[in-house]
């Protein structure tokens, strides 16, 4: 099978304005559920108050790159052309935006401000829109797409986006005193390639080096840039922890965490396998309920460490990280592995109904009709 046809059968082109609407309105929703799980993850344990606080910036971020991609797509199909103008979706394993969007996106940020200057601002194009019905008594198409166009990079320009690659950055922690470590925790996040997924990463560290890692030229960007070219969705964390112990010897990660947002299932626009096609397709008789969201948190702990020599008269510490074999943690590469789905009520009623295996073990997030959450295990 070629590239093209490949491409054809694991992505779907939102092909109308009425789909790119319903679409971006849909994620919208979900992205502001997805928050209030992130608050309620914290409150129930499951993640730190400092983890929720980060997943909120993530979240916020994504937020706005959807909203970027709305204005992009919103009147592309109007426009004419022979070329293809809608966005593309992967139908099959996400149902978000393929990883080329988002790239282009990215792309797209770094010339926004030249576009800025040469597109009239927005007063400007409300007046053209008024005189263009008003004198040639039809829609202002072209004009539409331009105000379109001009708060796409408008909010390239001012929002925080989440992008392909999103930079590891620290926090404060602590220091131990009578050991003199520092504590430190590091986030990064990436919209995988593979997966069309996004994922958000944490890791908690100990710093033994004189100096603190922030202000450390020499490690810091080493730090940055081997933690980015890691951030792939199909490496085990074991494999990510144990390669940064190896190559930090004054750095120790003591936990690492990964969220994987998504996949996003929707009768309308995904074309799910499985229990979850037979569910959403008995929701979506009632309006907005045809939808589910994959919540996934795996984590890996370090339990001991031990001393390795590192030459002939140096050595250093390394981590053991604790692998639950019963569960499948050592095929998994992870301490623990938390799947959840996020749905709205009349789902989870289905759900429910069909008592699907599947889901045994799953954390459910619950959308009530007032739109609040609540947690089913």
């Amino acid at each position: 099978m070629s590239v093209v046809q490949d491409l054809h059968f694991d992505h779907k082109m939102l092909d109308s304005a009425r789909a790119t609407r319903r679409y971006f309105a849909k994620f919208e929703r979900i992205m502001g559920h997805l928050s209030e799980v992130a608050i309620l993850s914290n409150k129930e344990k499951l993640i730190t108050t400092a983890e929720a606080k980060i997943l909120l910036t993530y979240l916020d971020s994504l937020t706005h790159t959807f909203t970027a991609l709305s204005y992009k797509f919103l009147m592309s199909h109007r426009i004419g052309g022979s070329e293809p103008s809608g966005m593309s979706i992967d139908k099959t394993e996400s149902g978000f935006p393929v990883f080329g969007e988002v790239m282009q996106m990215a792309s797209d940020a770094t010339q926004a401000k030249k576009h800025l200057k040469s597109l009239p601002g927005q007063e400007r194009l409300k007046k053209d829109m008024i005189n263009h019905i008003l004198t040639q008594r039809s829609s202002p198409t072209q004009l539409q797409y331009a105000m379109s166009q001009r708060i796409y990079y408008e909010c390239l320009a001012e929002e925080n986006l989440f992008l392909t690659q999103n930079h590891p950055q620290i926090v404060w922690v602590g220091k131990d005193m009578n050991s003199g470590r520092r504590s430190y925790l590091v986030h990064w996040a990436a919209y995988d390639s593979q997966t069309n997924l996004p994922a958000i990463y944490l890791m908690e560290l100990e710093d033994t080096a004189s100096r603190a890692l922030p202000h450390d030229e020499r490690r810091w960007p080493r730090v940055q840039s081997h933690l980015m070219a890691q951030a792939v969705s199909g490496l085990k964390l074991l494999t990510i922890a144990k390669g940064f112990d190896t190559d930090f010897d004054t750095l120790h990660p003591k936990l690492l965490r990964r969220f994987h947002l998504g996949p996003m299932y929707s009768h309308d626009f995904t074309e799910q396998q499985g229990p979850i096609r037979d569910v959403l397709a008995d929701a979506s008789h009632q309006e907005g309920s045809d939808w589910a969201l994959a919540w996934t948190v795996e984590s890996l702990l370090s339990e001991d460490t031990k001393v390795e020599k590192t030459g002939i008269f140096k050595t250093a510490t390394r981590q053991i990280y604790k692998l639950d074999k019963f569960l499948g943690g050592a095929d998994s590469g992870a301490t623990e592995t938390q799947r959840a789905v996020i749905l709205p009520h009349r789902a989870y009623q289905v759900l429910e109904e069909k008592k699907a295996q599947a889901f045994q073990g799953t954390r459910k997030y619950v959308v009530g009709e007032n739109t609040k959450i609540l947690s089913y295990s």
